[in-house]
């Protein structure tokens, strides 16, 4: 059995949300482990899965062989493609699960630990794209700062940059245990945070920035009228304030009906909304889930449905 093995948060709630029901296909775009497929797959539906992790991908269908489920490589930005490329047309539902997971962040090798020695590297698909060490080469201080500050949300984002590329120029940074220690010196003693590592804002902004993970979410927001048939919905589960206030913008603007000024007497713009929000405060994980599964806590999970 392949070791990836991931906690699913908010299982029971995604099901639900989605009507998974016999006669009904759902795309999930972050297969991972297989956990939300699996339920779904329980409930009668039907599943399309992908994903960027080849180590997820090679779990997944162990876990779920001899299921009615169809699983892909890939991004799920390109999930209109993907689909395609499977000959299959709109879908039931479409689900993603953002961030990292449990498996990827354990494994050193994977370069998002910065409890051990790993490679400069952070891509969630190492088949493709650039690690973090070549974007390194990239990012001059200003840029490294503006990303360890915008997406990480760190104080000390312009102290960290710059001891950061120090290193890096002089080539004396090699793996993510030096990038960790080198965070925590750059950070005042009195100001590391109390219930996480000193290291954490930084490894996110920098794991976020080398997979662009904010551009796939809004590549996928965008491709949902192509993905999701009428009457069909649309589920996010996201562990980032970024990305939760991403969903929740994007939802609302499918939901929007007239554009025109609010003094216009009567609609000129013609446009009607199309999809409806079916959680007007994200959906969180309750007590018995939390004392399970800690990890749980920041899950925010959206839903919006194409009305028929």
């Amino acid at each position: 059995m392949s070791a990836f093995v991931h906690r699913t948060v908010l299982q029971k709630e995604a099901v639900s949300l989605l009507a998974a029901a016999p006669g009904k296909l759902i795309l999930d775009g972050t297969l991972g482990g297989g956990g939300h497929a699996l339920a779904l797959l329980e409930a009668g539906a039907r599943v399309v899965g992908i994903d960027q992790d080849p180590v997820a991908l090679d779990a997944a269908r162990e876990r779920l062989a001899g299921r009615d489920v169809v699983i892909a490589h890939g991004n799920f930005r390109d999930a209109r493609a993907v689909l395609d490329s499977l000959g299959i047309g709109d879908v039931d539902g479409a689900l993603v699960d953002l961030g990292v997971s449990s498996p990827q962040l354990d494994d050193p090798s994977r370069g998002f630990s910065f409890r051990e020695g790993g490679p400069l590297d952070m891509r969630m698909d190492p088949t493709r794209g650039q690690p973090l060490l070549e974007r390194l080469d990239e990012w001059d201080e200003k840029a490294l700062s503006r990303i360890l500050d915008s997406l990480g949300e760190e104080r000390f984002a312009r102290r960290i940059a710059r001891e950061i590329q120090r290193a890096h120029a002089s080539r004396t940074l090699t793996d993510t245990k030096q990038l960790a220690e080198l965070v925590a010196s750059s950070i005042p003693r009195k100001a590391w945070p109390k219930h996480i590592h000193p290291a954490t804002r930084t490894f996110q902004a920098l794991r976020i920035a080398v997979n662009d993970e904010l551009g796939a979410l809004a590549g996928w927001l965008s491709e949902l009228p192509r993905i999701v048939a009428r009457g069909g919905r649309a589920l996010a589960i996201s562990f980032h304030s970024l990305e939760d206030r991403m969903v929740k913008q994007g939802f609302a603007r499918l939901a929007t009906g007239c554009i025109c000024p609010p003094l216009l007497p009567v609609c000129a713009c013609g446009r009607t909304a199309q999809w409806k929000v079916l959680t007007k405060k994200p959906v969180e994980a309750g007590e018995e889930e939390l004392a399970a599964n800690p990890r749980a806590r920041s899950a925010r999970l959206r839903a919006v449905e194409r009305l028929s």
